[in-house]
């Protein structure tokens, strides 16, 4: 039997944000094939710290594990935004330090999942949905540093990477401006479930999945 293992923040865990709709391990539960079973260890709020801690949660019948997380991080540093520099160089100094912080934390976050020897995927942190249009560029593009290391740590270890940004880009995939709607989550529940069951094989190297 296979058993697929969902592991990081809210992007998982959004059955706060759902109004009542199904959440995202409803979803994958509910598309994959018989004898497939689906188990959420992602906790909202979560951080790439805390994924260690979710693993020691991990049911010994995994097959396969999917990552969420770093969201909230980015989240912890918005404040940089509003940070008066003197020159841009000096903003993107300040920029670099908090994606390398970032890079050496998700790092940890990942070996932690391979240190399962399960098959894992991990996904890039989407852009959000924003009313102000003026915040949702800045912040799309802050969300790019954090993203380049996501990618560069899953292409080092040849993982396939689900990238949130295209599978989440309409207004009605967001029930607020950081979650997951039930709508944009059976978008992530599908992208999941064709990668898990192999609808998406390819020759063993790191790829994109966007649908």
């Amino acid at each position: 039997m296979s058993h697929v293992v969902l592991v990081g923040d809210s992007i998982f865990d959004n059955a706060a944000y759902t109004a009542g709709g199904p959440d995202v391990v409803s979803q994958v539960r509910g598309l994959l094939p018989p004898g497939w079973e689906a188990t959420l260890l992602a906790v909202d709020g979560a951080i790439t710290d805390d994924v260690a801690g979710q693993l020691r949660r991990l049911p010994e019948q995994a097959t396969h594990l999917v990552l969420s997380v770093g969201g909230n991080n980015a989240l912890m540093h918005m404040g940089i935004l509003e940070v008066p520099v003197a020159s841009v160089a000096k903003a993107v100094e300040v920029l670099a330090d908090v994606a390398s912080d970032f890079e050496r934390r998700y790092r940890v976050a990942v070996a932690a999942c391979l240190d399962t020897a399960r098959p894992l995927a991990v996904c890039t942190i989407y852009n959000g949905c924003f009313d102000d249009q003026a915040f949702q560029r800045v912040a799309s593009t802050t969300l790019t540093v954090f993203n380049d290391a996501i990618i560069r740590v899953a292409i080092e270890h040849a993982l396939p990477v689900i990238d949130l940004r295209s599978v989440c880009a309409t207004k009605a995939d967001y029930a607020n401006p950081i979650e997951p709607s039930s709508v944009g989550g059976e978008k992530i529940a599908r992208v999941i479930v064709g990668l898990v069951c192999g609808a998406r094989a390819t020759a063993p190297a790191t790829r994109i999945v966007v649908a």
